[in-house]
Parts: C-alpha cells; sequence; structure tokens
C-alpha cells in the first residue's frame, strides 16, 4: 500500500491561513496512520508506505485559486520552493516512485516516508 501525502506532512511552513494549517495537520496524520497500518500488516508481508510529493501539476494545483493563493504571497514563498530548480513535478514522476514501492524490489520497504520533494523539504 503507498498512501499519497505531501511535503507537508513532512514540514510544515509558515502560514497563517487556517486551510494551510489543516492540510499539514492531515497530511501528517496520514504518516501516523500509515505506520500503523505497517505494524499491524507487516506479519503478512502486506508493505505500508507513504509518499511526501511537492507540487505536483493537477486540478490541486493548476486552477486560478492556487494561482492568486501564488500571488498574493509575500515572504513566505521562499519557504515553498523546491531546493532543486524544479518548478512543479508531473504526474508521472509520482507514478514512477509508487511503481517502485509496489515492485518486488522494494520487498523489504515498509513504514517508510518518501520524499519526493525535489529538496523541498530540506530549505
Amino acid at each position: 500500500m503507498v498512501i499519497t501525502s505531501s511535503s507537508a506532512g513532512l514540514k510544515g511552513t509558515a502560514s497563517e491561513e487556517p486551510s494551510a494549517q489543516a492540510y499539514t495537520a492531515a497530511k501528517r496524520g496520514l504518516v501516523g496512520y500509515m505506520q500503523v497500518l505497517a505494524n499491524q500488516y507487516a506479519a503478512e508481508m502486506i508493505r505500508v508506505n507513504t509518499i511526501h510529493p511537492t507540487g505536483v501539476v493537477s486540478g490541486m494545483t493548476m486552477n486560478a485559486a492556487m494561482q492568486a493563493a501564488m500571488a498574493k504571497a509575500d515572504s513566505n514563498v521562499s519557504a515553498m520552493q523546491n531546493a532543486l530548480p524544479i518548478p512543479i513535478l508531473q504526474p508521472e514522476d509520482i507514478a514512477g516512485a509508487v511503481a517502485y514501492l509496489v515492485s518486488d524490489e522494494a520487498t523489504f520497504i515498509t513504514g517508510t516516508q518518501w520524499a519526493l520533494d525535489a529538496g523541498f523539504t530540506v530549505r
């Protein structure tokens, strides 16, 4: 099993916006849920991990509301940028990592948090 969280599930950013605070809390909650499931199903060799992507091209990121939010963002914008010079990931970038985690090559990987974040969490 691979649960999709977010880079916010690994690193909270300073925000006064209640929606951003709730988003971070929810994404971090998925990590705890994953750890419970990983322990619960380990005896049956069922692996459970989370992935934590930075921004990915999707309906959530490519819309007028998100563009407006980014346009009005102030000094916190630098805290929301990737370390690698990649502004946003493509869905295929995430799919490749998920395919690996569910493959036989990842047989012994369970209970982990995979940052697919272009270095977002090191900032």
